[in-house]
């Protein structure tokens, strides 16, 4: 079972997201904030990150430039989420750190997809 960090502060998209991952036979942390989410990364071990770029407290660059800075966390796939995607956004998410990004409202059949890729589901 994988282990999946979600960083949402939205609470209809974090039940949707968890819900769906859940489905899917994961285990989820959640964090509201990205604060919170720094402080599940500390305790413990990820496969998986799924970024909003929208946070309260600290936005989700400023986190993902942590996660990427820090030894520990540097080499876990994060995905951004983000209600925001325009042209060159996806991009900009790439040259950020990274691995890919999902812009809202989620489409399911490609949100599977695209967490099987990050977490090699097709070779287990």
């Amino acid at each position: 079972m994988k282990k999946i960090l979600i960083v949402e502060d939205n609470p209809m998209n974090m039940e949707l997201i968890m819900d769906l991952l859940e489905l899917y036979g994961h285990n989820i942390t959640k964090a509201e904030d990205g604060i919170k989410a720094l402080e599940r990364l500390a305790e413990e071990k990820f496969d998986l990150i799924l970024l909003d770029i929208q946070l309260p407290k600290m936005d989700g660059l400023e986190v993902l430039d942590r996660i990427k800075k820090n030894p520990a966390t540097v080499d876990i796939p994060v995905i951004a989420v983000t209600a925001h995607a325009m042209k060159g956004s996806e991009e900009h998410f790439i040259e950020m750190g990274c691995v890919d990004y999902v812009s809202k409202p989620i489409d399911i059949h490609k949100f599977r997809a695209l967490i099987g890729k990050y977490l090699d589901e097709s070779s287990s």
